[in-house]
């Protein structure tokens, strides 16, 4: 298991002089920002970024994400363009020495949820979904951190009345032809391609999500049969459903080898289905991250692990999900449970 970090490029205020600090930590997952969904990224700008990295002694070896263009989505206007320009970032990373690009194939909005810094009862703010504010939301007027920002309100309103009338099967389809024309460049460059669930894993505002459960994950992965064709392992967007057992897909995709980065944090559901984000520690949230890492390291993980969204903790302001505190804590704490059960295997 490799300990990476999601870094935002220069203007993150996490920085890299930041992130080499926290024991264990062996590289940043991060992206070229300043490049427009569907267009191809400059040689130049990813050898920049790499040679940035390396500069601090860390890794870049996991891009999250290159986005996918809603026209490749919907298979409709440039679709085989924004295609070909995908084809040609596999390349380039690859020329960088990226081993694992991850990317996901959600409907017009990235994850959803209805406030961005809930104060949890021990001072901290976090990230919750409270399905009672999110059906009174009006999609065309709100926008979250990694959103797409580019589109008006009724560009997104037209979106939305797109993926209405395709459904799910449509959106399936689509998303066979990208796979189908993408994994044969993936496997020639030795790249994983690690697709993200849905966050959450339910339809919202009427749109269709297809990476949500077990059976979905089963769908996706027959649609090509090579192990470059792998997941995004998400505790905390397959996590948040009673409907799915996290452990259990570890253990099931770990054993298969498709699980290419694991995106590890804890969540707390509530009665209704809603769910708020909260510390690592199992005791704090609905999932067991002991049993969650020893799946991972019963199943001989060898890919790259990061923990994902965290709270804001001890004042600290910035991205939603993103400060440092809780984030390099969550990383301690799954290396030491990692420590633990490496040494206990070994006795």
């Amino acid at each position: 298991m490799k300990m990476t970090f999601r870094w935002y490029g220069a203007d993150d205020p996490v920085t890299l002089d930041k992130i080499r600090q926290i024991p264990g930590m062996t590289g940043v997952v991060t992206a070229v920002y300043s490049v427009p969904a569907g267009e191809v990224w400059p040689q130049e700008a990813i050898d920049e970024m790499k040679k940035e990295v390396n500069a601090k002694g860390l890794e870049m070896e996991v891009i999250e994400s290159v986005p996918v263009h809603e026209d490749i989505k919907l298979g409709r206007g440039n679709c085989e363009q924004y295609i070909e320009n995908y084809k040609e970032n596999i390349r380039r990373l690859a020329k960088a020495g990226v081993k694992c690009i991850c990317y996901n194939f959600m409907p017009v909005f990235d994850w959803t949820r209805s406030r961005l810094d809930q104060p949890l009862p021990d001072g901290s703010n976090a990230l919750v979904y409270y399905k009672e504010d999110v059906d009174k939301m009006d999609p065309t007027k709100m926008s979250l951190p990694g959103w797409d920002a580019s589109y008006t309100p009724d560009e997104i309103g037209g979106l939305v009345e797109s993926y209405k009338e395709i459904g799910e099967e449509g959106l399936w389809k689509n998303l066979e032809h990208f796979i189908k024309e993408i994994i044969p460049v993936a496997a020639e460059c030795d790249v994983n391609m690690a697709i993200h669930p849905d966050d959450p894993p339910w339809p919202i505002f009427g749109i269709p999500r297809i990476i949500t459960t077990e059976e979905n994950i089963d769908r996706f992965l027959a649609l090509y049969d090579d192990v470059h064709h792998g997941l995004t392992l998400c505790s905390g967007s397959l996590g948040c459903a009673k409907f799915n057992d996290y452990t259990a897909m570890v253990k099931k995709y770990g054993a298969m080898g498709r699980i290419h980065f694991a995106h590890v944090r804890n969540i707390k559901i509530l009665d209704d289905g809603s769910f708020e984000e909260s510390a690592h520690l199992s005791d704090c949230g609905s999932l067991d991250v002991y049993e969650i890492l020893k799946a991972y390291y019963d199943t001989g993980f060898k890919g790259y692990l990061r923990p994902d969204h965290g709270r804001m903790i001890w004042g600290e302001t910035g991205k939603p999900g993103y400060g440092l505190f809780d984030r390099a804590l969550g990383a301690t704490y799954m290396n030491g449970i990692w420590e633990a059960i490496s040494k206990a295997d070994k006795k």
